[in-house]
């Protein structure tokens, strides 16, 4: 087994229409709007950027972001990432009963030094960290399409 190497699935119910959802998705330059631990997102152009993360770890990853795949019809966004984390992530949209249902899978290697020294022990650290992660994104998320204090 590669200790370095993660698989992540989440899945989303949110109170909105696939094609809101996906015009929100697709501006990743907003993901600190609503996304907590998305700290900072700097384009670089029209289909790349950089961007930070970090969740209750007191260690910020960064990573390029660039576009892979781009589909309004399919409800698809695909991107690679490339730094800290070396992989892919993809949004998948499907309609739901109430709104949407947004399937988040990614793949990725950790390329930063401390955490693949730490690989072994703190693997299920990591895997909890970035469920952290994950739930506050949907929250936040679903508060910005239901018009919370900063949405749509």
């Amino acid at each position: 087994m590669d200790w370095h190497r993660y698989r992540f699935r989440s899945v989303w119910e949110l109170p909105a229409p696939p094609a809101v959802v996906y015009a929100v998705l697709e501006r990743a330059s907003d993901y600190p709007r609503w996304w907590p631990q998305v700290r900072e997102v700097v384009p670089v152009d029209d289909r790349s950027g950089t961007a930070r993360f970090r969740s209750v770890l007191p260690y910020d990853l960064v990573v390029t972001v660039r576009e892979r795949h781009r589909d309004p019809a399919a409800l698809v966004l695909e991107v690679e990432l490339a730094g800290d984390l070396v992989g892919w992530a993809r949004w998948t949209l499907t309609a739901s009963v109430g709104g949407t249902r947004a399937g988040y899978d990614q793949e990725v290697v950790v390329h930063r030094p401390l955490m693949r020294l730490l690989a072994l022990p703190g693997r299920p650290v990591f895997r909890a960290n970035h469920a952290l992660m994950m739930r506050g994104g949907r929250r936040g998320l679903t508060a910005y399409l239901s018009g919370g204090p900063q949405g749509v």
